[in-house]
């Protein structure tokens, strides 16, 4: 049988409840894993979320998806910017989980080489996976990263893309702790560092785990 194709949402340094989704959802070496950004800021542990999902990389086939809390780290890490803005949006919280004491060497290299590989968007014969959102009459390859990475639903919801597929997005905090279902575009960020839900969906049978940084987990579907 082919593997199944997951998507996870915004984890934002919450390892309790990454290890408690990965428990529930047992990924197998047949299996693709999108993570869909923002592995870091605003929870206790965006080290341990990355040396994490290092390790599950070597289980499954794992795309990461960049975000735009990717995108305010690197921009400081590459030295193009002031530490102030990221700080105010959880950049704090990531820095502290690596022992941070003014030298930004204590970041390893092989976290540099994750976050060196992560992709603006991903896309199967049936859906395509990106952080934030997307233009619905443009190709992906023409989409702009501020868009894949920023775009917030409640500023808009686009219509259907162009291609006819499922799109499935994070970013847009649920805080709820529902995931919101437009059929043709899915938005599974169920805002786990504010005290909701670290989500994971199977999109060909629609299954759905959710985890919390209680360790608590719940299965839909």
């Amino acid at each position: 049988m082919p593997g199944r194709t997951i998507a996870i949402g915004d984890i934002h340094g919450c390892l309790v409840s990454l290890n408690a989704l990965l428990e529930a959802v047992k990924p197998t070496a047949d299996d693709v894993l999108v993570a869909l950004g923002d592995y870091v800021d605003r929870g206790p542990d965006s080290k341990g979320v990355i040396d994490r999902l290092l390790v599950q990389a070597e289980e499954c086939q794992l795309i990461p998806i960049r975000g735009n809390h990717e995108d305010m780290m690197l921009a400081v890490l590459g030295g193009g910017e002031a530490y102030n803005g990221w700080l105010r949006y959880g950049g704090v919280d990531t820095l502290e989980s690596y022992g941070f004491a003014g030298d930004l060497k204590v970041i390893p290299e092989s976290h540099h080489r994750f976050f060196d590989s992560l992709l603006d968007y991903h896309q199967t014969d049936t859906h395509i996976f990106t952080h934030g959102a997307y233009a619905a009459d443009l190709p992906m390859e023409r989409q702009s990263v501020d868009v894949l990475r920023w775009h917030s639903l409640r500023d808009g919801i686009p219509d259907q893309h162009q291609s006819g597929r499922t799109v499935v997005v994070g970013h847009t905090a649920n805080k709820d702790g529902e995931i919101l279902d437009l059929g043709y575009l899915v938005c599974i960020d169920t805002y786990c560092y504010g005290g909701g839900w670290l989500t994971a969906l199977d999109v060909d049978s629609g299954e759905i785990w959710q985890a919390n940084e209680e360790g608590r987990q719940r299965r839909f579907g």
